[in-house]
């Protein structure tokens, strides 16, 4: 095949062979490997961070607790959350969650459309975290940047303490933690979220992408092109004799995208693959 030389035929034989490969066992038995590996688990900590600190004799949580002086905000909130992070959100707790965040937005302004996607959308049973894709018919990829939208909303989920804290707060896109009010005996753990602002004509393509799976967006952007398409997380373009794409079409559902490739819809629970 091309790309495969001898040395990665060698690789493949013994994993077919064994099920593990003798040079990835010795690089998880060393130190600084599984070091790195760990922290890079803390939310905000990439591998060249993780490597950093661990250089500088960071390797466990208690070092990263005795030198939280070392670590930027996000860093600090991952550590300081580092346990309820490390847990799936099961599919209850998400459904309550997404209840709770579309009825605040309907409240604020009727106008909001709200989607909760990722692996919850396709039906999973828990989820790594609250994806949540947001836009307004005032905010378009013609008009100029809206960041109140998306700010208002921050607030407005602050207010009734369901976002706890702060990561990344920009134009069009949040990143922090939010936590479901405790109901009796039940104490919720805090859990990740992610809010983006999308402008309505590109939205339902966003949907579509952030729905995934990753291997279905692959095999829906293959098919677009053969359809004489290019389909990406914002728009579907026709493709010209020349190969270069035209205007963006319009989308107004999902479904569009579908008909507009000539491919059978799927429901998000039957993207998984």
């Amino acid at each position: 095949m091309d790309g495969v030389g001898a040395k990665i035929a060698e690789k493949i034989d013994e994993f077919l062979a064994t099920g593990k490969l003798r040079k990835l066992e010795r690089i998880r038995q060393d130190d600084t490997s599984s070091s790195i590996n760990f922290l890079t688990r803390v939310s905000g900590i990439g591998p060249a961070a993780a490597r950093k600190l661990v250089e500088e004799g960071v390797k466990t949580l208690d070092d990263l607790r005795s030198n939280e002086h070392k670590l930027n905000h996000h860093q600090k909130i991952g550590l300081k959350y580092f346990e309820d992070f490390e847990k799936r959100i099961p599919r209850k707790e998400m459904l309550q969650m997404q209840e709770l965040v579309l009825e605040k937005m309907n409240t604020l302004d009727s106008e909001y459309i709200a989607t909760v996607c990722g692996s919850f959308r396709r039906g999973a049973e828990s989820s790594g975290d609250l994806d949540i894709l947001l836009t307004h018919p005032d905010f378009t990829s013609e008009t100029a940047k809206q960041p109140h939208l998306l700010h208002q909303v921050i607030q407005w989920l602050e207010e009734c303490k369901f976002i706890t804290d702060t990561l990344v707060k920009g134009d069009t896109k949040f990143m922090g933690v939010c936590r479901m009010p405790d109901e009796g005996d039940e104490e919720y753990p805090y859990r990740r979220i992610d809010i983006r602002l999308i402008p309505k004509d590109q939205y339902y393509c966003g949907v579509l992408y952030f729905t995934g799976s990753d291997i279905f967006n692959k095999n829906m952007r293959t098919h677009a092109l053969e359809k004489g398409f290019t389909l990406n997380e914002y728009t579907l373009r026709p493709l010209g004799v020349t190969g270069i794409a035209g205007e963006p079409l319009p989308v107004d559902s999902e479904k569009d995208v579908f008909d507009y490739i000539q491919w059978k819809y799927r429901e998000p629970k039957d993207r998984s693959e």
